[in-house]
């Protein structure tokens, strides 16, 4: 395995001037040997860019890539020694499960003995070991990617495993199994794992660390929690959750700052939150009030959803800001039409200024308006 280092930029077009001239926006990020990483974000964010100059597929325009310190920016994939899984099957229909897994290794000179040996245990862990001798050309489609998988896992000396979003083709129950499964293969054989998706569940269930991207940047790097909890940029808070956080404008006034003409914070909160454009919290993290409370916003129902699970309330205030809240089934649950009280402000919510976080503990902010 290796660790990746990129400090790059990518343009399809020649002699870039705009941010829109970019594929990737310049970035500088490395990838752990042994680590699993996923990058998401939806679709033309340049996650697939990124993936293909990683392996070597797309030179970058600007930049240098590095393994384990060593420049490879203009070596192909077979002499970086990468392994990568698409999105679609890619697979040897005319030979057996065991012949298509055997291949890349047969094509190095592994040794006979040491072939079957990490065919059977690649085949054990994907649960294949009963279809060893079936010709892949009658599998299902789940199945060959599932042979495409192992092929990319069977080799014990690559630099990285890369996959483009291979699991598109698989059907939602398998789609966890598989899942668990690469998370377990990674713990397994501590292999460095790249993993492209646009699906949140899938990046934040497979991955240590998950890279989110939008129209050519990385805004953010983190663990599942860390995007949940902190997202450092709107679109990280909106991107992910489901469904994702309210982001609400907000004014500084006389009263302190003002949400929908609510102050939900005061003049002795921290110099920094004086800056605040916008005021993020998630739905789960929304709690009904009592009339006036200190950082509470009045608010009118449109829409009360039984998910069940929790409810989804759907509401707007007085002038037209739209905010989300999801409620456990316990409590009194507002109907639409009528008039309740939301807590926007508390340890959870994130202040933001030009997108980004502003820094300083969300803790800290919202005890100078509960106090």
């Amino acid at each position: 395995m290796s660790r990746i280092d990129l400090d790059l930029a990518h343009a399809y077009k020649p002699n870039p001037k705009a941010d829109d001239d970019y594929a990737l926006l310049p970035l500088k990020m490395s990838f752990e040997d042994g680590g699993a990483y996923a990058l998401l974000g939806p679709s033309g964010c340049g996650k697939t860019t990124l993936l293909n100059i990683v392996s070597g597929l797309v030179k970058p325009s600007h930049g240098t890539v590095k393994y384990d310190g060593k420049d490879v920016t203009g070596l192909t994939p077979q002499q970086r020694n990468i392994a990568q899984v698409f999105q679609f099957p890619v697979i040897y229909d005319t030979m057996t499960v065991a012949e298509n897994l055997a291949f890349p290794l047969r094509n190095r000179g592994v040794a006979r003995d040491r072939i079957k040996e990490r065919v059977g245990r690649i085949a054990e862990m994907l649960e294949m070991s009963h279809q060893l001798n079936a010709r892949a050309a009658g599998l299902a489609a789940d199945q060959k990617q599932k042979i495409s998988l192992g092929r990319g896992l069977v080799r014990e000396d690559v630099s990285a495993v890369l996959f483009d979003e291979p699991l598109t083709v698989i059907d939602p129950h398998l789609k966890w199994q598989l899942r668990r499964k690469l998370k377990q293969i990674h713990h397994e054989l501590k292999l460095t794992l790249i993993y492209v998706t646009h699906d949140q569940v899938e990046a934040l269930t497979f991955a240590d660390q998950v890279i989110v991207m939008t129209r050519g940047r990385a805004v953010q790097v983190g663990s599942a929690s860390d995007l949940f909890e902190r997202p450092q940029h709107t679109f990280v808070g909106h991107f992910i959750g489901s469904p994702g956080m309210n982001l609400l404008a907000a004014r500084w006034g006389e009263q302190g700052l003002e949400v929908a003409g609510r102050p939900v914070l005061d003049r002795t909160a921290a110099g920094a939150a004086q800056s605040a454009t916008l005021l993020g919290v998630r739905p789960e993290y929304v709690t009904l009030a009592m009339p006036d409370t200190p950082g509470a916003v009045p608010v009118t129902v449109d829409q009360a959803q039984d998910i069940g699970t929790y409810w989804l309330l759907s509401t707007h205030a007085a002038d037209g800001t739209r905010i989300r809240a999801r409620l456990h089934p316990t409590q009194t649950i507002p109907r639409p039409g009528e008039t309740a009280w939301l807590q926007v402000n508390g340890p959870h919510t994130c202040f933001y200024a030009n997108d980004l976080l502003i820094s300083g503990s969300s803790n800290e902010i919202a005890r100078s308006i509960s106090a």
